[in-house]
């Protein structure tokens, strides 16, 4: 029996995907269960609209993350850090840091798991930190550690 997954289902197949399972299983428990619907042509037409209504939602979002990908490489976040007797920074700028003021400053939300390099910034200077907007759509800020 051929079903279209409506959630993914373990050792099954992922969302929207057409599968063949045994008729026991995809009438008593996918289909019964709201896990599946059985793929009839017009289940099918509609699994191939939603695929090319989620296909131009992608594009939309992957657009919208190369602006603001271009609006960040503006963008110089300043910080302030103690010298210690060594002539090092004593403190460290976060990704926490950072995205707090994109967020307050700027108005320009990325989530902090989505830096590329999550290392604290302890060196004075600018340093360039990548973070992934979208898939394949990397933007770069500059974050500069200024000794007070």
């Amino acid at each position: 029996m051929k079903v279209i997954l409506l959630e993914d289902v373990r050792k099954v197949g992922k969302k929207n995907e057409i599968v063949d399972v045994a008729d026991g299983y995809g009438q008593n428990f996918l289909i019964k269960n709201h896990k599946a619907v059985l793929a009839t042509a017009g289940e099918r037409r509609n699994l191939d609209r939603l695929k090319a209504q989620e296909a131009a939602n992608q594009e939309v979002l992957k657009e919208e993350a190369g602006a603001t990908a271009k609006r960040l490489e503006t963008i110089v976040l300043k910080f302030n850090a103690s010298v210690g007797k060594d002539g090092l920074s004593t403190s460290y700028v976060s990704t926490k840091q950072i995205v707090k003021e994109l967020r307050e400053k700027y108005d320009i939300r990325v989530d902090k798991r989505k830096i590329i390099n999550p290392h604290p910034i302890a060196a004075f200077g600018k340093t360039e930190v990548e973070v992934e907007l979208f898939k394949g759509v990397i933007g770069k800020i500059t974050v500069e550690l200024i000794a007070k």
